[in-house]
Parts: structure tokens; C-alpha cells; sequence
């Protein structure tokens, strides 16, 4: 296997993984504003039951959001790697080769950007969303409380 498979393997494979993980994040982002579109919290007797529902798949999207550029540094030092390692091999490689090489290395780190950014968007949206659900069952409950007394 050549350095050049080895280079096209690191680069598919990391922007693979990335492209799987900003479709998944956009995913269980959507499953969840569908969710809480259909939620009715007039059927949770306790607290519990409703955040266990409301914060199911959040923690996913905060796990790819801060695990996204980790993924992208590493195609990054993995590409440089096998950039160096060619031109250790070879000994005489032009200037535009390394660059193109270095810039297509660089193109990971860019790409695990592009998936943590929103996906940290996307947490932080859901996150509220689902505060706001529970206020609103707190809310509910002591109206319920305060009428049962009446």
C-alpha cells in the first residue's frame, strides 16, 4: 500500500466518520423538536418521568459536538503525518505537493468545525426547549395544587 491510499484511507475515513456524525446530530435534533411538538405534559404525574423522556438522545448531540473537532484535529496530524513521511521517502518533493498536501490535511479540522458548531447550536437549542417544557409542568402542577385546595 502506498502513501497515497494511505493518505485517501485517513482523509474518506475521518470525513467519513464526521459526515455520519452531522447527519446523526441533525437527526436526533429534529427527532426532538418533533417530539416536543407532540408532547402533552398533562399526562406526567412526576418530574422524573417527564425529563427522562424530554433528554432522551440530547447527551448525543453534545457528545458529537465536543468530540467533532478532536476527530477532525486528528485527520489533520494524520494527514501531516503521511504528508512528511512522503517527503521523507522521496527527498526531493516540490513546494506545491506539501501545500496541497497540508491544505487537504487541514480540510479535516474544518470539517469536525462544521459538524461541532451547530451540533453544539442544536444541544443548546434542545436544551432550553426542554427547560421550558419542564417550568411549564411545574407551572401546571402547582395550578393543580392550588385548585385541589380550593
Amino acid at each position: 500500500m502506498n502513501m497515497e491510499q494511505l493518505s485517501n484511507m485517513v482523509d474518506y475515513g475521518i470525513i467519513g466518520i464526521l459526515s455520519i456524525m452531522s447527519f446523526l446530530v441533525v437527526f436526533f435534533w429534529i427527532e426532538r423538536l418533533l417530539f416536543y411538538r407532540k408532547i402533552d405534559i398533562k399526562n406526567y404525574n412526576s418530574q422524573e418521568a417527564l425529563e427522562l423522556d424530554i433528554t432522551q438522545n440530547i447527551s448525543i448531540i453534545s457528545s458529537f459536538g465536543a468530540n467533532a473537532p478532536y476527530i477532525g484535529l486528528l485527520g489533520t496530524v494524520l494527514g501531516i503525518i503521511v504528508t512528511f513521511y512522503t517527503l521523507g521517502q522521496s527527498g526531493n518533493m516540490d513546494v506545491k505537493t506539501i501545500m496541497t498536501s497540508l491544505a487537504l490535511a487541514l480540510k479535516a479540522t474544518a470539517m469536525g468545525l462544521v459538524v461541532a458548531i451547530p451540533a453544539i447550536f442544536f444541544y443548546n437549542h434542545i436544551t432550553r426547549k426542554a427547560e421550558v417544557i419542564i417550568t411549564k409542568w411545574q407551572i401546571l402542577q402547582k395550578e393543580k395544587n392550588a385548585n385541589q385546595k380550593v
